[in-house]
């Protein structure tokens, strides 16, 4: 048997965004991904389903080869207006960096990730909504993670000098 997807309604959509909004609180982000793609399906250009869609994909990273980077961003950089599309790239930049953490890459390997979502925060703060201080908040936990892996980078030097130093 041939199955086929089917069409929601145009009409649906805003109870579709919500069940996509519910499903990521969740912690269901393949659920809410499949019905933002019903949305987008429709309305190509929805930026509350473009936005859920990037941020249920960075919902699945963890950290290997296999995360859909790309897919992601490229939900994001469809979004219109300047400041999201610059504030959800720095959360998929810092999401990715901390799923790779969390699956063990090297500290030193993350920083490149870490100061990209730094650089979009900090362009995105130049250009926030009033009373949106969502992109120092971003930038303040990144700075924090910075710390804590150079800590963890000492940490890695100072075994290697501790374990692996020549014979006295």
């Amino acid at each position: 048997m041939d199955y086929k997807l089917k069409s929601i309604s145009k009409a649906g959509i805003p109870e579709a965004a919500s069940k996509a909004e519910r499903y990521r609180f969740l912690n269901d982000p393949e659920e809410s991904e499949s019905i933002c793609r019903d949305i987008l399906a429709l309305d190509p250009s929805n930026q509350h389903a473009l936005r859920l869609l990037g941020l249920s994909i960075t919902d699945q990273f963890i950290g290997l080869g296999t995360d859909r980077y790309r897919e992601a961003k490229e939900a994001f950089e469809k979004l219109t207006d300047h400041y999201e599309r610059l504030y959800h790239t720095g959360l998929l930049y810092e999401r990715r960096a901390k799923a790779q953490i969390q699956a063990g890459q090297p500290p030193h390997t993350l920083l490149p990730l870490l100061e990209q979502a730094l650089a979009c925060y900090a362009e995105a703060e130049t250009i926030r909504p009033p009373e949106n201080d969502d992109a120092i908040l971003r930038w303040n936990r990144c700075v924090r993670l910075l710390e804590i892996l150079k800590s963890r980078l000492e940490e890695g030097l100072v075994s290697f000098d501790v374990h692996d130093a020549p014979p006295i």
